[in-house]
């Protein structure tokens, strides 16, 4: 396959976000464009003040020995010198590489390796050992440091080599072909792959998102989910740059609740993990049942809402969304409940994020992604997984021909990987993974997708996971939510309910035969979630294989010792 790099066609079809910062500082100079909260405030950044610390770091890239077409890693949690790199990486003609800032030594140094890259621009870390355990076996690698007190050491201060460059005066053209961004997938399974990014797929899919929501120049946003993630990058770096829409950022994990109400954004994503945790901080402070009388009652219905809204900083939120990992249909519906509309969307890195939608957001819809985008082709093959086609794809993965090959079928159709259907107005629903269905040891497939789903809406639980592959049958792994007073019994005799109303609706094959339940929450650093925290089903089908080889007769619910 002809790599972005080498491809001979020029045209393009619009602006790249290099060109557009360019536009915003010369018709809105003086317009705040990022927001940073260091100290409980914000330290802004105008648009000409972004392109012009955008434009001194090409200079002083180039100074370090840098040219185009070199790669250059960034590893960092969401600022506003992030978006800062990544717009001079463009306005230099480099070729970014986003590197997840959970990742541990063994990923940084694989993506830093596979990709060549020449330099690394390190910022925001929760924990900096890992990019500095790398950067010390990596002595010829370039390193920048940002100017935070949790960024690794490195050879050069980023805001020191920025005040003493002068602005690049280069303008690079970049072609629809041309490699924007090698993003490296967060994948449930083995090595990550270099997904290549162009110029004219991101440009078209943010384009499309940008028409879609109607995203307009008063609109807030709030970045906070991994911009080495494809979701982030497209949906809030994309939307403000073509939307010239100011953006913040959070202090800490700490301080989040308080950092949204602070932004009030006009926009907001989420990933499911989030959306229940803040469902449970609502839950415990206001149970259901007292929730339930109050949203009864007309004139305090519209005031609990407003008070809920306000309390998560949400009050002028026009489009919520969610997307990411599979989420109950029972979360959005209490969400819904409580006046909150939040828009399911399906996508992965290959295809920009952008596949479906449910927006304009429709209730008698939650369940599934939503229908197809505008340019979006959606199809179900005959063996049940989900082909997308359109003109944001990506353009395969660095170096690997043979999965790149084996990501698109003769016509251009995009192997997405995941089973689902299509109803009769083009709404789709996810039934799961086509590698997350397992064979029991009787032989028969289970989908455990779709049972989760039921449990999630039967429960309430932290998180869970359905394993069965060569067990007699599936057993349950489950992290309890932390109840003030947490009381096992109580807890183990309604989880005995659950799974019986549950096994009452499956078949034979597919009943559950015992629950464990977990003892440490799973996390990124335990390796049980990805980055992007969906879970590594894989990783918990091996390590608790034996357990559900030899689980006790007669014994449901099981605790983790």
């Amino acid at each position: 396959m002809v790599q972005p790099d080498q491809v001979t066609d020029t045209t393009k079809a619009l602006p790249t976000p290099n060109e557009m910062i360019l536009k915003w500082a010369e018709e809105r100079p003086d317009d705040i464009y990022l927001k940073q909260i260091i100290n409980r405030q914000f330290v802004t950044y105008t648009f000409g003040e972004v392109a012009d610390r955008a434009l001194r770091l090409v200079s002083a890239l180039r100074t370090l020995g840098l040219e185009p077409g070199d790669k250059v890693a960034l590893i960092s949690k969401n600022c506003a010198e992030w978006f800062i790199t990544d717009l001079a990486l463009m306005l230099g003609d480099y070729v970014s590489v986003p590197i997840f800032p959970t990742a541990g030594s063994d990923t940084i140094e694989y993506c830093l390796t596979h990709s060549e890259s020449k330099a690394l621009i390190a910022g925001k870390l929760d924990d900096n050992a890992a990019t500095t355990s790398v950067l010390g076996n990596m002595p010829d690698l370039i390193s920048i440091a940002m100017s935070y007190d949790t960024a690794p050491k490195c050879q050069h201060d980023f805001n020191a080599i920025i005040d003493a460059a002068e602005p690049s005066t280069e303008r690079p053209d970049h072609h629809d072909q041309k490699l924007m961004s090698l993003v490296y997938t967060s994948g449930t399974s083995g090595l990550p792959k270099g997904a290549m990014l162009t110029y004219g797929a991101y440009a078209w899919s943010v384009a499309r998102l940008v028409e879609l929501i109607s995203i307009k120049g008063d609109d807030r946003l709030f970045s906070y989910l991994p911009l080495a993630h494809i979701t982030e990058r497209v949906y809030i770096f994309g939307s403000s740059i073509y939307g010239g829409v100011q953006t913040a950022f959070p202090e800490s994990l700490d301080t989040f609740i308080e950092d949204v109400k602070m932004q009030r954004p006009t926009l907001f994503i989420s990933v499911p993990r989030l959306w229940t945790l803040f469902q449970q901080r609502i839950q415990d402070k206001l149970p259901q049942k007292k929730l339930n009388i109050l949203l009864k009652i007309p004139f305090i219905n519209s005031i609990i809402k407003k008070k809920l809204a306000d309390g998560l900083g949400l009050d002028q939120a026009r489009v919520l969304g969610c997307g990411s990992a599979p989420v109950s249909p029972a979360l959005l519906e209490w969400y819904e409940s409580v006046g909150l509309h939040i828009t399911e969307a399906w996508g992965m890195t290959e295809s920009f994020a952008y596949s479906t939608l449910n927006y304009p957001f429709r209730a008698d819809k939650i369940g599934s992604v939503g229908n197809a985008g505008p340019g979006i082709e959606l199809k179900i093959a005959e063996d049940d997984e989900i082909m997308v086609r359109g003109e944001g794809l990506f353009s395969g993965y660095y170096k690997n021909d043979i999965a790149t090959q084996e990501s698109f079928d003769s016509e251009g159709w995009l192997h997405t990987g995941d089973i689902g259907f299509i109803d009769a107005d083009g709404y789709l629903t996810i039934q799961g993974r086509k590698k997350d269905t397992f064979k029991t040891a009787k032989g028969k497939f289970v989908a455990p997708v779709p049972i989760e789903k039921k449990l999630f809406e039967y429960s309430r639980v932290e998180m869970m996971c359905l394993i069965g592959l060569g067990l007699p049958a599936p057993i349950l792994l489950v992290v309890p939510h932390d109840f003030p007073n947490f009381d096992r019994e109580r807890y183990a005799r309604t989880t005995k309910r659950v799974i019986e109303k549950m096994n009452s609706e499956l078949a034979s094959h597919e009943k559950i035969k015992g629950v464990l339940m977990i003892k440490d929450p799973w996390s990124i650093e335990n390796g049980i979630l990805t980055p992007t925290l969906k879970i590594k089903r894989h990783v918990l089908e091996q390590k608790y294989h034996e357990i559900g080889h030899n689980w006790p007769k007669d014994q449901l619910v099981v605790w983790e010792e």
